[in-house]
């Protein structure tokens, strides 16, 4: 099968690209992989630091399935090396080390989390360790020589942290150059990564013009906003969605954006064609069109790639039910009671259900009137009561716990 034309697929590589450096090189590197009729060399690196992938690390692997779709190899690289050092890039102090335990368990979830996307039979999974780790000292000395201190400091997190005195170990330096040598050991044409790793990306071509390699192009994409509209998508300050999230717990999350980060989730999160793109944004600024309509099918679109159709519609009926409709789920966990136990305390009920993660949580969604029992909120953190059978108990908006007591035999 032969290439689509350079027009067609930088159209499609466009979608969504903060910046392509230099786009001109990326275009020569398409005319020549079209005459030649060899496919380019795509990367990204992933350090497995945590174990579950959420929307905001799908931006690029999708911008990986399109370059796949337009005939390319893309190499998934797992930086189970990098990944025990640990990336500095806008880290104001030095991060924990992982071990390799860590780094291999996470990597394990990682190949299984991305063919949710990329086509397996087309994707090469790749580890850094294969070359990083036979590396001798004096390959490592080689290697550094190839970039300077000074150099080195134009990173801001770095200069930030230098002006501030605090530490910089060398060990954080050598990351832009390992990740660099990743891609002369893979002979990259691309490589791709979020605005935040720009600078590690330019190192990568430097490090390849100083081995003789052609330089590869970089192509930089977006951070995906949060939930809470003001920070990038992340597991640690609870503003994501994970892409292992039940169908329901998704849908529900994506309805609950703030509007102006709508237009950004179809263009960074769906497969909505390029050509409808302006409709979407021209709607968002229709003040007679509801804001909600073009959420709720942004979020179905999402719910349906990762989970299929069939997901996506019940979710979207499950949502429309609770919410608009004020109606109970029509299923949520159960938890049972014995009522030989007496009194429950609401905030270890809480826990113990698994509603929350701590007592302290508990506490203060409570007092926020975050917490309702069959449809009143309470604000007493310290009640206790005799829970009924099929008592409703609601946490937030999405949260729901029916208690369930056991008949005698």
């Amino acid at each position: 099968m032969g290439f689509p034309s350079v027009e067609e697929q930088m159209k499609v590589i466009r979608r969504g690209a903060e910046e392509i450096i230099p786009e001109e090189e990326l275009v020569k590197k398409l005319e020549r992989s079209i005459r030649e009729k060899k496919p380019l060399v795509i990367k990204e690196g992933f350090d497995p630091t945590a174990p579950d992938l959420h929307l905001g690390h799908m931006v690029s692997i999708r911008k990986m399935k399109q370059f796949q779709d337009l005939g390319h190899t893309v190499v998934f690289l797992i930086g189970d090396f990098t990944g025990m050092i640990g990336d500095p890039s806008g880290k104001n102090e030095m991060r924990r080390r992982m071990t390799r335990e860590e780094v291999q368990k996470n990597a394990e979830t990682y190949k299984e989390q991305i063919f949710k996307v990329l086509d397996p039979e087309k994707t090469v999974i790749d580890f850094n360790s294969r070359w990083l780790a036979p590396l001798k000292f004096e390959d490592i000395l080689v290697l550094t020589s190839k970039y300077t201190v000074a150099r080195m400091l134009e990173r801001d997190d770095f200069q930030k942290r230098f002006r501030e005195g605090r530490p910089i170990s060398i060990m954080e330096f050598l990351y832009p150059l390992a990740q660099a040598y990743d891609s002369v050991a893979l002979k990259a044409d691309v490589e791709l990564g979020g605005t935040d790793q720009k600078f590690n990306l330019l190192v990568g071509r430097d490090i390849m013009r100083e081995y003789g390699l052609e330089p590869q192009v970089i192509l930089t994409l977006p951070l995906l906003v949060g939930l809470d509209g003001v920070e990038k998508m992340s597991k640690s300050l609870g503003n994501y969605v994970g892409i292992n999230e039940p169908p329901g717990e998704m849908y529900g999350k994506l309805m609950s954006i703030p509007d102006h980060l709508i237009y950004t989730y179809y263009e960074l999160a769906t497969d909505v064609p390029e050509e409808e793109l302006p409709r979407i944004k021209q709607q968002l600024e229709d003040p007679s069109v509801n804001p909600r309509d073009l959420k709720a099918r942004m979020a179905f679109e999402i719910v349906r790639m990762y989970h299929g159709l069939e997901a996506a519609k019940k979710a979207e009926e499950e949502f429309n039910r609770v919410f608009r409709q004020k109606e109970l789920p029509s299923e949520m966990p159960e938890y049972v009671y014995d009522p030989a136990q007496g009194k429950v305390w609401i905030v270890r009920l809480l826990s113990s259900a698994g509603l929350v993660s701590s007592n302290a949580e508990a506490r203060r969604l409570i007092q926020q009137g975050a917490v309702s029992i069959n449809g009143e909120k309470i604000s007493n953190p310290d009640l206790e009561f005799v829970p009924e059978p099929d008592t409703v108990i609601k946490v937030g908006k999405r949260r729901f716990l029916r208690i369930v007591i056991p008949q005698k035999p």
